[in-house]
């Protein structure tokens, strides 16, 4: 979700005019490092110092508890050289202190600042090392300051005057308002309070010698709305090997931060869900936790179970227009308070249910977890919400009454635009011209064409009444939708983005019709047109797939949603071309992120500019883009599974094994795969050929493709 800057109120152009309140920009992030535990976040420089300055600071639940933490050694600050990261929630930072020690080219004196941020803390250690030939002694200080300014406030490039650090005892500091408090230890530091605190630490170091100081922060917050899960990590470390070390390399460090994204809401701690990202949107969002869940299927069934789980507490229950809640409607998203932007007349309840297609979406992830072997008990748990999201999708969904699942903001203050694109102006016709609601999106219609489909399998399986009308909602879908979408223009004849509020077509080429790939809705010859489209130079020749062609009249590679690169985006159009059999547009895109992932240090974030290759010739990043995010780092995951191609239907009896036409990624293994709570492997030759080994008892194999060999149980 993108919250927007308005424009300068009483700018005029060409003359003068009262120009208003300050104009704020909201800070920037693609220069920070972000070392993660949800739900604490910690955003500073590559230099490790954390600033009072845009978004710098130690974040916790939606509220900054430090905006400054900044490390000087005799009044200078450290020459930084390098940092790294260190594992899930770890970072370390490298500099050097060349006023102190030996004078000569060759640095003798170093610091480096490891951090390690944790549920409701920080910790670090600062470790000085010498090589000098003579003793070194230095005064080291750590300046803390904390606002408690929340995100939103943050994020609309606003701040809060810093509060008064209480003394607390011996090297300990306290801050506190409105309920939560913030509390640093520095070990063996004097502590100084005000509104700029400071601990102080006195070292000597011997010739050759080092030292260690360490101190922490902690966080109470009992009103926060997300916590630590109180489980285990839910899903299985895959080992995976690949010709393209580019792609384990981004497989380690997406799981490293996905295991740092993970959340429960407060007082339900044992339902594991990912926030979306950061720092914007550590929290839970429907559609991209949902995403995320469903992405990571292939590692086990108990992070959806989780997910579908805390959005079925949610699930809405009455009509609110201004909420967006409706009964059976799953929700957008959580937040401790109302979310409201100033500048902007953007103000969203602390639960929010601007969706359009979070609801089908949870009706897909339901029957794909059962498919890839969730407990029947949990999935029989779940009906009851799965009827009350087809009630939404059967009564709610078309408020217009044309057959088509369509979105209005009801209002007046959420979010204008409510798919997956939402920022105010997602939704472009081909010359440019915005788009007016009710608006019916493309993907939207595939969702729910395939959410109804598969609801007819789960009705079937478990004993509902409801087969019959949802079987049939499906087919008179498609049939309106191939009257109504299709559309023809520069490019041939394709999908449309969307239909506005006079039913006109929104004839724009973006890469919403990609999802449309493996929904069901689409003919072989329609996904064949589809997968030309999607692999032409117009929208493909960057660093994955554009949102929208470079030769549409709404185009820009720094539009958050016309013309940028989105990770997740391609991600889903690479799984429906794999499923459609569609082998070298998906192994294109996906070496499309493979080389953007080597450019961001393999976490790959929300989105980067959509620039062709052959005009920049490494990715430039979207300056706001959250990252780590959820349904990002999953897209590595996304990626493996496609290029092995393994497909379960565990209540059918049966595991499909359909890898990349061609093998483009080259030699492929994965072991640790999960199907029905048993590991599994599959191996890719260079030639193609799949082998399957594990697979439990009572499951029958079928391969698409070349077969090299089968091991396990049939």
């Amino acid at each position: 979700m993108l919250v927007e800057a308005t424009s300068e109120p009483g700018r005029a152009v060409g003359g003068a005019a009262d120009p208003g309140p300050p104009y704020r920009l909201q800070p920037l992030l693609h220069d920070l490092v972000s070392t993660v535990m949800a739900p604490t976040i910690a955003l500073g420089g590559t230099d490790g110092q954390i600033r009072p300055a845009g978004v710098q600071g130690l974040f916790h639940a939606d509220s900054r508890a430090l905006s400054q933490a900044r490390l000087e050694v005799d009044g200078r600050e450290p020459e930084a050289v390098g940092h790294a990261p260190d594992g899930p929630g770890g970072a370390r930072f490298v500099g050097l202190l060349r006023w102190l020690g030996d004078r000569g080219p060759d640095p003798t004196v170093r610091v480096d600042r490891v951090r390690q941020v944790t549920p409701g803390g920080m910790s670090e250690r600062i470790e000085l090392a010498s090589t000098a030939s003579a003793i070194v002694a230095a005064t080291v200080t750590l300046e803390l300051s904390c606002d408690f300014a929340p995100i939103e406030v943050v994020k609309s490039g606003g701040g809060t005057v810093p509060a008064t650090a209480e003394d607390s005892g011996p090297g300990e500091l306290s801050w506190e308002s409105d309920g939560i408090r913030v509390a640093v230890t520095g070990q063996d530091a004097k502590a100084e309070a005000g509104r700029t605190a400071r601990l102080t630490w006195q070292v000597t170091l011997p010739p050759r010698g080092r030292t260690v100081l360490r101190w922490e922060a902690r966080i109470d917050d009992p009103r926060a709305v997300v916590v630590a899960p109180a489980r285990a990590v839910e899903w299985n470390q895959p080992q995976v090997a690949a010709a393209d070390h580019r792609l384990t390399r981004l497989l380690d460090r997406s799981l490293d931060d996905l295991r740092s994204l993970r959340l429960a809401e407060a007082g339900a701690p044992g339902d594991t869900f990912l926030g979306a990202g950061v720092p914007w949107f550590l929290t839970l969002f429907g559609r991209d936790s949902i995403w995320a869940a469903r992405m990571l299927l292939p590692l086990g069934t108990e992070l959806a179970a989780g997910t579908l789980r805390v959005l079925a507490r949610r699930q809405g229950t009455r009509i609110d227009h201004d909420s967006g809640e409706a009964p059976g409607k799953i929700m957008h998203e959580l937040r401790r308070h109302e979310f409201a932007v100033e500048g902007n007349d953007l103000r969203l309840p602390a639960a929010y249910y601007g969706t359009v297609d979070a609801t089908p979406l949870w009706i897909s992830l339901l029957h794909d977890a059962w498919r890839w072997g969730m407990p029947e008990q949990q999935v029989a748990a779940l009906m009851p919400h799965l009827e009350a999201a087809l009630g939404w999708l059967g009564e709610h969904a078309d408020p217009d009454g044309d057959g088509f699942v369509e979105y209005i903001d009801t209002g007046s203050h959420g979010l204008a635009n409510q798919g997956w694109k939402d920022s105010a102006d997602a939704v472009h016709f081909r010359d440019g011209r915005q788009a007016q609601a009710p608006i019916a999106l493309v993907e939207v219609q595939g969702y729910a064409y395939q959410a109804a489909r598969q609801a007819v399998a789960l009705l079937e399986a478990f004993g509902r009444p409801g087969t019959a009308r949802w079987h049939d909602y499906a087919e008179a879908l498609a049939e309106r939708f191939r009257a109504r979408f299709w559309v023809d223009g520069p490019h041939g004849r394709f999908p449309a983005l969307a239909l506005d509020r006079d039913k006109r077509p929104v004839d724009a080429l973006t890469s919403n019709i990609g999802h449309l790939l493996g929904t069901g809705l689409l003919s072989d010859e329609e996904s064949a047109v589809v997968a030309r489209l999607l692999a032409s130079p117009a929208m493909a020749d960057g660093f994955g797939l554009r949102t929208m062609a470079s030769d549409e009249g709404g185009f820009s590679p720094l539009s958050y949603h016309c013309g940028s690169v989105w990770t997740h985006d391609t991600a889903i159009v690479i799984a429906g071309l794999a499923r459609a059999g569609f082998g070298a547009q998906a192994g294109a895109l996906a070496e499309g992120l493979l080389a953007a992932a080597e450019s961001f240090d393999y976490r790959l974030p929300e989105l980067l500019a959509g620039d062709a290759r052959h005009a920049v010739g490494r990715p430039v990043p979207y300056p706001a883009a959250c990252r780590p995010q959820a349904w990002s780092a999953a897209a590595a995951v996304a990626i493996v599974h496609a290029a092995v191609g393994l497909y379960p239907d565990v209540p059918a009896g049966r595991v499909s094994l359909r890898p990349l036409a061609g093998a483009p990624l080259g030699e492929i293994s994965a072991r640790g795969l999960r199907v029905a709570e048993a590991e599994v492997s599959v191996e890719v030759d260079r030639d193609g050929m799949a082998s399957l080994t594990g697979l439990p008892a009572g499951l029958s194999i079928q391969f698409a493709g070349p077969a090299r060999s089968f091991a396990g149980h049939a």
